[in-house]
């Protein structure tokens, strides 16, 4: 429970901007208390107390010494006073630290800008809604742009690396440019590890998506969100907004057009109350400081490895595919677009078939196999004359 002096202290950290867990965390309680204070609407009301003397008064200036060393757990307090005789409860002593709270350091976290052009943060949320009158998982991909806040999404049915890699560019495509730097979570997508002894450590796909698009990759210090807020803030507006105004869509695809549509009329035209400016107008000034988008997409299909079998086909997730029959018996090398084309590639590296992926079922291309049926069934042809000496032939 909070006293009438951490409720003013709330109010006024909220009216600043401040965060509820940095509220929380300054005045010494859960973010649940700071939320209840704050729909309350005013301060608890005065208690009245008595003239006695307390059992925390002969107490009070060890308790001092011990937060002006920077002891502010008020378990580790009471231990300490309790081995030199106090007889008090816990709440006495609780009621005499709260409002000295106010003067520990803060740990609220300092906005960081960055330059225009400098710095894109990307996240992953997910969520249940309606597609296809089914109720499924749905896993949104938000990349922000550090100076404008003008932000791309696009939703898919899995944050795998390929759809993580697929989901940065998809960004750039969008704004129209590459930032000198990605800020990624530690998602297994993109950092292998990171901590204090070894350092970060990116994927391998993860440093060639970089290298081909020229981006520093930056990644959070692990446990630490705030690092990229500018993309968590986007998460919670893209929740509360567009996931507020629609709710059901026909398939993937219908729910990224609602999205580009949303992007576009809705979230590019708001006003950002800490830039005050609207966001399109600031992506303007931002634009012509992103590098130029490569001349060749990077490649973000699923890569895998099969033996084509004696018939002349092979098999991708339960169907089976033809190929050329000359490459019966040999490896070919598979990549699967996540737009469900099928590339297969022969033992030099050239492309030998293209197929759609299906549901279920076969996929023929006739030509592939015009070898082997000349082969199994050959065409025989005889001399005429043959017919004319036994009499068949007139």
């Amino acid at each position: 429970m909070i006293n009438r002096e951490d409720w003013y202290m709330i109010q006024d950290m909220r009216e600043k901007g401040c965060y509820i867990s940095d509220i929380a965390e300054k005045v010494g309680c859960c973010e649940k208390t700071v939320s209840r204070a704050l729909k309350r609407g005013g301060p608890p009301p005065r208690r009245k107390m008595g003239v006695r003397a307390s059992k925390l008064d002969p107490f009070k200036e060890q308790i001092d010494q011990l937060l002006a060393e920077n002891v502010w757990n008020s378990e580790v307090i009471y231990a300490h006073i309790k081995e030199r005789g106090y007889s008090g409860g816990r709440t006495i002593l609780r009621t005499y630290i709260q409002p000295k709270r106010a003067l520990r350091r803060s740990k609220a976290t300092v906005r960081f800008e960055t330059a225009a052009g400098e710095q894109l943060q990307h996240d992953w949320t997910e969520l249940f809604c309606s597609i296809a009158a089914e109720s499924k998982k749905v896993f949104v991909s938000v990349n922000t742009l550090g100076y404008s806040r003008r932000f791309h999404a696009w939703a898919a049915s899995t944050h795998d690396a390929e759809h993580t890699y697929e989901s940065i560019i998809r960004a750039f495509e969008w704004f129209g440019g590459i930032t000198k730097e990605v800020l990624v979570d530690n998602q297994k997508a993109a950092v292998v590890h990171h901590d204090r002894q070894r350092g970060v450590r990116f994927t391998p796909g993860f440093r060639l998506l970089s290298s081909h698009y020229g981006f520093t990759p930056k990644a959070c210090r692990p446990a630490r969100p705030q690092t990229k807020g500018k993309d968590e803030r986007m998460i919670g507006y893209l929740k509360y907004n567009f996931f507020k105004r629609y709710r059901r869509f026909d398939s993937m695809d219908d729910l990224n057009r609602l999205l580009e549509k949303w992007l576009i009329e809705v979230a590019d035209q708001r006003f950002h109350g800490t830039v005050k400016e609207v966001v399109c107008d600031r992506f303007e000034r931002e634009l012509p400081q992103l590098q130029s988008l490569p001349p060749v997409r990077f490649d973000t299909s699923y890569r895998q490895y099969r033996r084509v079998a004696l018939d002349g086909y092979i098999d991708v997730r339960g169907n089976r595919y033809s190929v050329p029959g000359e490459l019966c018996g040999t490896m070919v090398a598979l990549r699967i677009g996540l737009d469900g084309e099928l590339r297969v590639y022969g033992i030099n590296d050239e492309l030998v078939a293209r197929h759609r992926l299906r549901e279920k079922g076969w996929s023929t291309v006739a030509d592939h196999h015009r070898r082997l049926w000349q082969q199994a069934f050959p065409v025989v042809t005889r001399d005429l004359q043959v017919y004319e000496e036994v009499g068949l032939w007139s």
